[in-house]
């Protein structure tokens, strides 16, 4: 039990996807900000891989799950579904179970593009969906230095730790 009643467990929960793939035709949408690229990422949402790594790491700190319990993609209510209003149901969830969103933090893997001029944003409107203070998200992003499958621009991934207190 650490400090304010939070819990650590191994330093927080801790998540990562399998990175989806970058296609043409489809919108880059990360933290629920429309990126401007040539291609977007692949999914049965609107594959917004920052916010669908909150979600897990949310969920997963509070032993609910993950998103694809939660939102399978088998349902055809969750095609093309917006990630933010997705992310505000499992705020909800986590609030109706007594839980408490102390942070999250978050690194985006990419090679392209340069995400840092929307990290602002990104931050903003996640907290929004989860009803907190901009200040209790972090968002970063890094490259793998042109290694691996995000390095070779053939598409993202996220890590995500989120830090739950009971209410």
């Amino acid at each position: 039990m650490g400090r304010r009643g939070f819990f650590y467990p191994d330093g927080g929960e801790k998540s990562k996807k399998p990175p989806p793939r970058l296609v043409e035709g489809r919108p880059l949408i990360l933290g629920g900000v429309t990126i401007p690229y040539e291609r977007g990422l692949l999914g049965h949402s609107d594959a917004d891989v920052l916010a669908h790594a909150v979600m897990d790491a949310l969920l997963g700190a509070a032993a609910l799950g993950d998103i694809g319990g939660m939102f399978p993609d088998s349902d055809e209510r969750w095609r093309d579904a917006d990630s933010l209003h997705l992310l505000e149901q499992v705020a909800a969830r986590l609030a109706e179970t007594g839980w408490e969103i102390g942070n999250v933090d978050a690194t985006v893997l990419a090679q392209a593009p340069k995400l840092a001029p929307y990290i602002p944003e990104m931050r903003r409107r996640m907290a929004n969906a989860m009803g907190i203070d901009a200040a209790q998200v972090s968002v970063k992003a890094t490259t793998e230095e042109h290694l691996g499958f995000t390095g070779a621009g053939e598409g993202m991934a996220c890590h995500a730790v989120a830090l739950l207190g009971k209410m």
